[in-house]
């Protein structure tokens, strides 16, 4: 069972993240673009299960459902991105617990455990950057301003992802009293703006706190699932 829902997950997460691109986000609501969204989930998962493809179409029929009800109703903010991926979480580990067999049965049988700890691994990571983003964005969406100094395209979402990433790596490697040193050096840096408008400054320090909080959950989550493997 725990293999088949790490499968799943990891499926879910390449779809959600890796494989869907920006564009298809933002022209999702065209029903041509959620159901080739809601395809590549299903190949994803397909590949890391290994089989099991009635499996596969019952879980990317229900991420359809899930995802359609957040398209379409559900308001762009924190709480609703975070009870859809919850949905969507639920539904693989039901998967899981109904044909529990799945990946046993798939071409990845007999897999070593170390592939599983590195599908973990994985996950991890990507719910930590990629996944972080997206959530650290509707949080601070309330806050935005507009006077926000000029920076280089996309050098914030850079900024985050690779905070996030070594965070995660920090973690993995049981060296988490390194991240302090990244919080000071992250301060340093943003120093300036800080000084030169308090709302700017207040900014930073509540995306950079939210960026921190979410990968220091995923990054343990991620460390104590490996220990249970």
């Amino acid at each position: 069972m725990t293999e088949t829902f790490i499968a799943l997950l990891l499926g879910h997460v390449l779809g959600d993240y890796v494989l869907q691109s920006a564009g298809m986000v933002a022209r999702k609501r065209r029903v041509t673009v959620l159901l080739l969204h809601v395809a590549i989930v299903g190949l994803a998962s397909l590949a890391a299960l290994g089989g099991a493809p009635l499996m596969v179409l019952a879980v990317v029929l229900a991420h359809l459902a899930i995802d359609a009800v957040k398209t379409y109703l559900a308001p762009e903010t924190l709480v609703a991105y975070l009870l859809d991926q919850a949905a969507h979480v639920a539904v693989i580990a039901a998967a899981a617990y109904l044909v529990p067999g799945a990946f046993a049965a798939g071409l990845w049988a007999g897999a070593p455990d170390l592939v599983v700890q590195m599908a973990v691994a994985v996950i991890g990571l990507i719910v930590a950057t990629l996944a972080g983003g997206p959530a650290v964005g509707l949080l601070m969406k309330p806050y935005d301003i507009p006077d926000l100094p000029d920076g280089l395209p996309n050098g914030g979402r850079m900024i985050g992802l690779l905070e996030r990433a070594l965070i995660v790596l920090m973690v993995l490697v049981d060296q988490p009293a390194a991240i302090g040193f990244l919080i000071a050096a992250k301060s340093i840096l943003r120093f300036d703006m800080a000084s030169e408008s308090r709302a700017a400054g207040e900014y930073v320090i509540i995306g950079t706190l939210a960026s921190f909080a979410w990968a220091l959950v995923a990054a343990f989550a991620t460390d104590y699932a490996l220990t249970l493997l």
